[in-house]
């Protein structure tokens, strides 16, 4: 009996082994990745900073040094599903034979030569990022932090990468951050990516923080700052974790609340920026479309509050109680340990 379980041991042994020695070289996670259903192609990618492969999907170019066998397995299936639930927040799909890029490394010492490189004289500001991805240039660019923490921030800039590829005016920052947040939280179930903005527990949990803190950022002032600008205001880590809370909350809020009475209303404004419709003036639509042109605080707060009086079309002073009931029904459930 004992001679026969080893011998079930070792043949399992051997076959785990055989299964798995094709994928300790770089052809062989080739072959692997090219087994996966949402891979057009995939190659060798030649870099300087160590084995790395270049996977083609339908709407993006994946180039990564991160071979580990199961995120070479679900990074294709996730490009393509968060690609998806980014038509969702608009009103009607858009399309583009140009692919995204993505750059994906190993580690954050290959992320920060890469970023020294593509940033010039920025390189400072970057180098500032304690955990996360960022959008420049065309490219999103991130490095492995965890599987989950990798996803959330490729979900995240992807967004602002989506955004700017396919949206004639910039968003406003409140929208644009709030609705990348809707991108941070999934699960991988049976093969593909289920998207679960109700879930984003950092957020939740920031927001119920500020509720019971009496912290909350008034409404008026949510849609008119920037990440940026909140820091010199308060100075304050928290403050901004309050302001990003409350964008994504806001977003929720037009799209769910009251059964999604504004949800009209905030996919007009979404359109507008698209096909570049807001009336605005000439200088107004300059600003809003020149990416190469730096936007202000200033241009930020009055783009922000003028866009919200035309399409939102309420004091929002009169919205603000409503928007703080609905931020209370959704972390009411939030428990901390």
């Amino acid at each position: 009996m004992k001679r026969i379980l080893l011998s079930i041991i070792l043949i399992t042994i051997f076959a785990f082994i055989c299964q798995g020695a094709p994928l300790a070289t770089l052809e062989g996670r080739i072959e692997y990745v090219a087994k996966m259903p949402a891979v057009l192609k995939v190659e060798k990618w030649d870099n300087i900073y160590s084995d790395g492969l270049l996977i083609e999907t339908k709407h993006y170019k994946v180039y990564t040094t991160l071979l580990e066998p199961l995120m070479l397995k679900q990074v294709p299936a996730f490009v393509e599903t968060v690609w998806r639930e980014y038509q969702k927040q608009l009103p009607e799909p858009v399309e583009s034979d140009d692919k995204f890029i993505l750059y994906l490394f190993k580690d954050r010492a290959q992320w920060e030569e890469f970023t020294q490189q593509y940033t010039g004289d920025q390189w400072p500001l970057y180098q500032k990022i304690k955990k996360g991805a960022y959008y420049l240039k065309g490219a999103c660019v991130a490095y492995n932090i965890g599987r989950k923490q990798t996803f959330k921030v490729i979900g995240h800039e992807g967004w602002h990468q989506f955004c700017d590829k396919h949206f004639k005016y910039r968003l406003p920052s409140w929208l644009d951050e709030g609705i990348a947040q809707q991108f941070e939280s999934s699960r991988f179930d049976k093969g593909q990516f289920i998207f679960e903005p109700a879930r984003n527990i950092q957020r939740l949990a920031a927001l119920k923080l500020i509720i019971q803190g009496k912290k909350v950022i008034p409404l008026r002032e949510v849609i008119s700052l920037n990440p940026g600008e909140v820091v010199m205001w308060i100075e304050s880590d928290k403050a901004v974790m309050a302001y990003y809370a409350q964008a994504y909350a806001l977003v929720r809020f037009f799209r769910e609340a009251d059964y999604g009475k504004r949800l009209k209303k905030y996919h007009n404004m979404l359109l507008g920026a698209l096909e570049g419709t807001w009336p605005l003036d000439e200088n107004e639509a300059k600003i809003a479309s020149d990416r190469n042109m730096q936007p202000t605080t200033a241009w930020n707060r009055y783009i922000a509050q003028k866009l919200f009086d035309i399409y939102i079309g309420e004091d929002i002073e009169q919205v603000e109680p409503e928007y703080h009931r609905f931020c209370q029904k959704i972390v009411y459930n939030v428990r901390f340990k």
